[in-house]
């Protein structure tokens, strides 16, 4: 494994998308944004997990997706899957969405941005937080723990898979990854991607990381980042090609 030492410094940028803005860019363009859902356009649930572990015997040092994949038998994965969407279902009754979402989703649909999504969600507590909170918006791919022939975050195919839909020949490097969690920053930056990560009372961690481009507190927070032109943290590092 490379140390730190072996990496190099890399400043992440997007033109600003203000078409009215005062000084010229020489940065490439966006051209699109792929979000995580739990904790990212809703507030965190992470009793769920804890929940999730228990019904399914196994300790918080397990990945709960890796264990039902690892079942022997299509009938023990189906009904740990089931047991899963049973703890979703309860929990989607209580979604709330996070500050400033619908704020920057109408923003971000007057600039002509696309969104994605990229969840390890089951596809129905998406669709139901769409359907209640962001009704008039519009999300294509949708990527969640269903879709098919897919690995999950941290690996990037789903950010690569959406890229891909775009049109978008150079895998994420015109894309922005906004997650909540190290899974969420390892996908983008594996993609290519610049990162930004939604700061909440548990990964505060994750701040100075070296797949972390840039920090907000809020959703809305990235609206003036967006119109100025994004700038990522000096401290993003790269291993060398």
């Amino acid at each position: 494994m490379s140390s730190v030492e072996n990496y190099s410094p890399r400043q992440r940028r997007f033109a600003p998308l203000n078409p009215s803005s005062s000084e010229p860019s020489n940065a490439p363009q966006l051209k699109g944004i792929v979000f995580d859902v739990d904790g990212t356009l809703c507030l965190p649930q992470n009793y769920m997990f804890g929940e999730m572990r228990e019904a399914l015997g196994i300790n918080k040092s397990v990945d709960i997706l890796h264990h039902i994949r690892s079942l022997p038998t299509p009938e023990a994965q189906l009904e740990a899957s089931s047991k899963i969407k049973a703890i979703e279902r309860e929990a989607m009754q209580h979604q709330e969405p996070q500050p400033g979402l619908v704020e920057l989703m109408e923003y971000l649909r007057d600039r002509e941005v696309k969104r994605a999504l990229c969840t390890r969600n089951f596809e129905m507590p998406v669709t139901n937080l769409l359907q209640n909170h962001l009704p008039k918006h519009v999300f294509v791919p949708i990527i969640t723990r269903e879709t098919p022939g897919l690995l999950p975050k941290p690996d990037p195919a789903g950010i690569l898979h959406i890229a891909n839909e775009w049109g978008l020949t150079n895998g994420g490097e015109n894309l922005i990854m906004v997650g909540d969690s190290i899974d969420d920053m390892t996908a983008g930056h594996k993609a290519g991607a610049a990162t930004v990560l939604l700061l909440n009372d548990h990964n505060a961690h994750l701040k100075e990381h070296i797949h972390t481009d840039l920090v907000i507190e809020k959703l809305h927070e990235l609206i003036d980042v967006l119109e100025n032109g994004f700038v990522g943290n000096k401290t993003r590092m790269e291993l060398p090609s």
